[in-house]
């Protein structure tokens, strides 16, 4: 979490990219992506000159070479360190004419990371902008993971308040939620097949971190967290720069983000790979059948994306696999032949274990259509008997365009440090769900349909063969009793009325005369 002074460092720094003429937030978020990979490059050949010197061997790893470039300039001046101190023109002219020619042609091809920097470009216009930017920069502190995770994804929440681009965001605390409901496992392979800046697994890190820390006792589970874990994909080509930095700065070194339009491309490669998915794709309409994956094609005849993209997670999961994935409520009760045999195939082929309505806000400002996040199990032979359904009514942030904090900071998300008394589970039901989800083997089986919670059979859901999801299909409301007069108290109350009309009208008449 960070502090107010490292967050105004931060605000300074945007607030210099709006006024310096630099006015989209996400080529100013890819610029600071660039900068920021510059600045990781000069502190790595820092360690590995700092081991050399302890261990009194040659450097191991050198990343910029000694000597110079083919232009003759110095490789030592194109570091961070060196250049930082230069006059503005000077920094200028070295950042642009050799700093990203050298990331380009000589750093971009070193890793699967790295290469999604073969494209980088310098568009900061000014020495003077970009003297202050790296000033600026330089005094963030980013000594450890923590911060470094935290002030990027501070940055990437600049992207989504100023309105533009917020799509690619899933807002973090779903994220979260998701993830640990999911509980990942150290060996697990995890993916995300509509990556973005890669905020599911960055979540799904942070909670092997938090939750197994023998992974960093342990070469093999180390190694495998580091290299084979995560996996994305993504095709545009900025969301794979910002989401690789983003994993990066959250400590994981070389995750496998890949250039690829999973609904487009063959992905016979992927079959049956991952034990975990977790994902919110963007859902775009319509796709032509010439530009969709002959593998798609074979599990379900449809032009939608949204369901294209549920018929991905079933062919990418491993059998015993599982995954937590956002879909538009029109999944849930569509009447097309291809939503009702995708439905169907979810619950009598593998296993729906929940339904998790999500508010209709959830996504403002930048979308207002309702969601839910479905979890479900890949077995190829069935297993679906109870399905668990929740009707969240509230994720602890308002729910209109602003989108603004309905609790104190220590009362949002998941897992706050008390629990929340009834008046703040109304504003926050995330701590909620987990607990409930815990339960959906035992006490939520025993709960009324009328409760916020329940479990549904996987025969009422088959009945009519529509196999529809909706939570408002199942819930029951709670009728208030009202008690009514017999027929004979009735027709009393009808005689005494009728007695008090013919006796008032006989006064009227009486009056008159």
């Amino acid at each position: 979490m960070l502090v107010g002074d490292i967050r105004n460092q931060i605000d300074g720094i945007w607030n210099d990219f709006w006024s310096g003429g630099v006015s989209n937030p996400l080529s100013v978020m890819e610029q600071l992506t660039y900068l920021l990979f510059i600045r990781r490059l000069d502190e790595l050949q820092t360690v590995e000159e700092l081991k050399a010197q302890a261990t009194k061997q040659p450097i191991s790893r050198r990343i910029f070479p000694e000597g110079v470039d083919d232009d003759g300039e110095p490789y030592d001046n194109l570091r961070w360190s060196r250049f930082k101190a230069m006059e503005a023109r000077e920094m200028f002219r070295i950042v642009d004419r050799h700093v990203f020619p050298f990331i380009r042609e000589k750093v971009a091809a070193e890793s699967a990371v790295s290469q999604h920097m073969k494209e980088a470009r310098f568009a900061i216009p000014t020495p003077a902008l970009l003297a202050k930017v790296v000033d600026k920069l330089d005094r963030v502190p980013m000594d450890n993971r923590d911060t470094k995770g935290d002030v990027y994804e501070y940055m990437l929440g600049k992207i989504a308040s100023a309105g533009q681009n917020g799509q690619f965001r899933t807002p973090r605390h779903i994220i979260n939620l998701m993830v640990a409901l999911m509980q990942p496992k150290p060996r697990e392979v995890i993916c995300d097949p509509a990556a973005g800046t890669c905020g599911f697994l960055v979540g799904a890190g942070e909670y092997l971190r938090a939750h197994h820390p023998e992974i960093f006792r342990d070469k093999d589970l180390r190694e495998h967290f580091q290299t084979k874990a995560f996996h994305g994909f993504d095709f545009d080509p900025t969301m794979l720069r910002i989401g690789s930095m983003n994993m990066i700065l959250h400590g994981v070194d070389s995750p496998v983000i890949e250039a690829r339009d999973a609904l487009s491309e063959d992905i016979a490669g992927e079959k049956d790979r991952y034990d975990l998915i977790l994902a919110n794709p963007p859902f775009a309409g319509s796709l032509d059948y010439e530009q969709t994956a002959v593998d798609l094609q074979r599990v379900v005849k449809t032009r939608k994306t949204e369901l294209l993209f549920l018929a991905l997670f079933l062919r990418l999961l491993k059998t015993g696999g599982r995954a937590a994935v956002i879909v538009p409520d029109g999944v849930l009760f569509g009447s097309s032949k291809a939503h009702k045999e995708l439905r169907r195939m979810i619950v009598e082929d593998h296993k729906l274990d929940a339904v998790i309505s999500l508010p209709s806000g959830v996504f403002r400002p930048y979308a207002g259509v309702s969601t839910a996040i479905l979890i479900f199990t890949k077995t190829g032979v069935g297993g679906t008997d109870k399905v668990w359904f929740y009707d969240m009514k509230a994720d602890g942030w308002s729910l209109d365009d602003k989108r603004q904090p309905l609790l104190a900071e220590d009362r949002l998300g998941v897992a706050p440090r008390t629990p929340l008394t009834e008046a703040e589970h109304d504003k926050n039901n995330l701590p909620d769900v987990l607990a409930r989800w815990s339960q959906r083997d035992g006490a939520e089986r025993e709960r009324s349909r009328t409760a916020q919670s329940f479990t549904v059979d996987k025969a009422a859901i088959a009945a009519d063969g529509a196999y529809d999801l909706s939570i408002n299909r199942y819930k029951e409301t709670v009728h208030e009793a009202v008690e009514h007069q017999s027929p004979a108290e009735i027709i009393a109350d009808l005689k005494r009325l009728e007695a008090e009309i013919a006796e008032g009208l006989a006064k009227l008449e009486e009056m008159v005369g």
